[in-house]
């Protein structure tokens, strides 16, 4: 129903946005004026993660131009500001774009009740899902995640691994083993104090996609957010992984894209 689906997404805006917690060892979050942000190291995510949905024209000019002086006073090569289809104001986007941003592609977000979820995991023949407990599994998560995505590993491999020594708890990495070969990786992060957990880099290497490999870390990490007590899993989705995640029962609640700032030298 349409009411509750607008009730999950502002659920969602209030607890995994506008009161949203560090990501990792080393990041704060800060409410600085319209805007609620994440600040660490150049290799954390940093960015903005929530503005007020009552912001108009004027104010929204005024909070881009003092986040774009903020972030680039940190020296940092880039930053992000995470727009939700149903921010405001509505022409967010295009001023961003005229500030110097460049949108990269959207995502949609899904959302599912864990209790409704499957979480018997069934993985092909030759398959093994793992825990990854150490660096040596960080690095094969990265291998998986370079083949599947075609794109480098090193910043998220290094929030990971920061992760896996400082905060441990706050996180689960799962590995899909074709035997001595990594064939699938993802992640999932948990956000203490709120009902949510997030579904991250779930992919899966060309010769095994549509044998259920994806399928079975969705589950396997279902299972363990169900055993912390988790309410929801979130996930922001690709075109690639939507169709998986919805024939499970995630449901849409928006599209969010990623609006990135790199300041000229």
């Amino acid at each position: 129903m349409e009411s509750e689906r607008d009730a999950l997404l502002a659920l969602f805006d209030h607890e995994m946005r506008e009161h949203a917690r560090p990501e990792g060892p080393g990041v704060r979050v800060e409410r600085a004026g319209d805007v609620v942000r994440q600040v660490g190291r150049a290799d954390d995510w940093n960015g903005v993660v929530w503005s007020a949905p009552g912001l108009d024209s004027a104010r929204a000019d005024t909070a881009i131009a003092a986040q774009v002086a903020y972030f680039t006073s940190l020296g940092h090569d880039a930053f992000e500001w995470k727009v939700y289809a149903h921010d405001r104001p509505a022409d967010l986007p295009e001023r961003l774009l005229a500030a110097g941003f460049v949108p990269e592609p959207p995502e949609t977000l899904l959302v599912a009740p864990v209790a409704d979820l499957p979480t018997a995991v069934v993985l092909p023949a030759g398959i093994e899902l793992r825990t990854v407990t150490d660096a040596a599994g960080v690095e094969l998560m990265g291998r998986a995640h370079e083949e599947a995505f075609g794109t480098d590993w090193a910043r998220i491999g290094h929030q990971v691994l920061t992760r896996l020594k400082e905060d441990a708890d706050s996180f689960v990495g799962v590995l899909a083993m074709a035997g001595d070969e990594p064939v699938g990786s993802a992640r999932m992060e948990f956000c203490p104090g709120t009902g949510f957990a997030g579904l991250w880099g779930g992919g899966t290497v060309a010769p095994w996609r549509g044998k259920g490999v994806y399928r079975a870390m969705v589950a396997y990490r279902a299972r363990i957010a169900a055993e912390r007590g988790y309410r929801h899993l979130q996930v922001d989705a690709t075109d690639r992984s939507a169709p998986i995640l919805r024939r499970l029962g995630f449901s849409e609640l928006s599209t969010t894209t990623p609006y990135v700032y790199r300041p000229v030298r």
